[in-house]
């Protein structure tokens, strides 16, 4: 991982917005963006609500973070936050199945934020989309390199209920008709499954999905891949394509892939005395293949990925430090 630049002019007199600031991407983003001298709105639903307290210990805050109560979904509110600043990182958004939770606020939300930047004449928006709105296409072979050129096909992930890609693609695609139509610089970010140590008290989806496996509530793994990515890896990606002039379109942001097979090889291997699962909910059929997604656009920027094993090791020693998980004697070091 690239060492952070606290020198660097860039920071030193801009202001920008995080929408969501309090999740767990956005927070890591605030706490670098305060280390690189910028000055940061943060946008929260609550910003009293005690879950957000970690935001004001950050290093430089008390002189550099303010906190907005901001109601995405109303036009005014998020025009009087994004007013005077020179960049916009939009992180916030619904994690969840339920159609009727993700697509309006995902969509609506996005559509503001393109709308009052341009207003604003916000210098650039970073916006903070997925993976799930590059691979979804049962047309592709798994061999099939995925890159930012891909987008997921629409009509399939209907079909499959799968509502959070639905409205992740949906959100993406209006950010970048409205961002074309009102000329604002736009660039996406999309990340993988991310994981790594918490800023925020509370446990994020993302890591629930690694602490299953140690909890003992899963006792079996499923035959699945994954792709995985170090939370500092992401915020870091937002920094460097808004910092760096030529960046332009979409990023995947992917260290590797496993099958759930090797995760929880890795995961016994550090915490042999957690309750791991040893069998496959699908002993019949052969493993399924990863998908291939290609990195290189961040790469090119300079962006250097923590290894998978790491931020598996961290998350785990995280959840462990935030009491989510009990702390065994006699584990093994990374």
């Amino acid at each position: 991982m690239p060492a952070l630049n606290t020198t660097s002019v860039s920071g030193q007199s801009q202001t920008v917005c995080v929408t969501g600031a309090g999740g767990f991407i956005a927070s890591w983003l605030v706490k670098f963006l305060l280390e690189k001298g910028y000055t940061v709105r943060g946008t929260l639903r609550n910003p009293d609500d005690p879950k957000n307290e970690h935001l004001k210990e950050l290093d430089g805050a008390k002189e550099r973070l303010t906190l907005h109560k901001v109601d995405l979904l109303d036009l005014q509110s998020v025009k009087a936050a994004f007013h005077g600043c020179d960049g916009v990182f939009h992180t916030a958004s619904p994690v969840t199945d339920n159609p009727e939770e993700m697509l309006v606020p995902a969509v609506n939300g996005t559509k503001n934020v393109i709308i009052a930047a341009a207003e604003a004449k916000v210098g650039r928006v970073v916006f903070t989309s997925s993976i799930g709105t590059v691979y979804m296409d049962p047309k592709r072979s798994r061999d099939f390199v995925v890159d930012e050129s891909c987008w997921s096909d629409l009509e399939y992930c209907k079909n499959t209920k799968n509502w959070y890609c639905y409205g992740k693609v949906v959100a993406e695609q209006t950010a970048w008709d409205i961002a074309k139509d009102k000329g604002v610089d736009l660039v996406v970010v999309n990340p993988v499954l991310v994981i790594g140590p918490l800023l925020q008290p509370t446990i994020n989806a993302s890591t629930i999905h690694i602490s299953k496996y140690l909890t003992g509530s899963a006792k079996t793994y499923v035959n699945a891949t994954q792709s995985y990515v170090h939370v500092k890896d992401v915020a870091l990606a937002h920094i460097l394509v808004y910092e760096t002039p030529s960046a332009s379109g979409r990023y995947i942001c992917s260290e590797s892939s496993l099958h759930r097979g090797e995760l929880v090889e890795i995961l016994a291997k550090f915490f042999p005395e957690y309750p791991i699962p040893t069998k496959c909910s699908d002993e019949k059929n052969p493993r399924v293949k990863p998908y291939i997604f290609s990195n290189q656009k961040l790469k090119d920027l300079g962006l250097e990925f923590t290894p998978v094993k790491q931020c598996l090791y961290e998350t785990v020693k995280s959840l462990q430090e935030k009491g989510h998980l009990p702390v065994p004697t006699g584990q093994e070091h990374y």
